[in-house]
């Protein structure tokens, strides 16, 4: 199956905290980092989730924040360092890559957020990404 989410994120799920509707689920990724999704419990019964499960977390490129710093006091649990490698504007929107441990992320984020942010290739940030944002499947 060929997919249009730029994002995918190859890793081991570590743990599975289920919930009444949703679960959370903790995925180690191959370079070591440690990302959470929040799923609904459904998807984890039909995917047999568990701890050892080999999967691959999707992102889309709108669902990735950029921030120059790591971020405090906020809810969101997924902070991936990395350097940016490109930038490619359009009318109002912009594609960033950033190279993260293991691979590469790609963000969709305002012409003016990468204006107010300096960004350019080589400059360092942190990926955001809410964990109601990552999707899983099956590797």
């Amino acid at each position: 199956m060929s997919l249009s989410i730029r994002n995918q994120l190859p890793g081991t799920v570590t743990s599975v905290t289920p919930g009444e509707v949703m679960a959370t689920v903790k995925i180690r990724l191959d370079a070591g980092q440690e990302i959470t999704a929040a799923v609904t419990r459904e998807a984890v019964n039909e995917l047999g989730l568990t701890s050892g499960s080999t999967v691959r977390a999707l992102v889309k490129a709108t669902e990735v924040s950029l921030a120059t710093a790591p971020v405090t006091g906020v809810s969101i649990r997924n902070q991936l360092p990395g350097t940016v490698t490109d930038v490619a504007s359009g009318g109002a929107m912009a594609r960033v890559k950033v190279q993260i441990a293991g691979g590469e992320l790609t963000s969709a984020i305002t012409n003016d957020a990468v204006t107010e942010l300096r960004l350019s290739a080589g400059s360092e940030v942190v990926a955001l990404i809410k964990s109601t944002e990552v999707s899983l499947s099956n590797a």
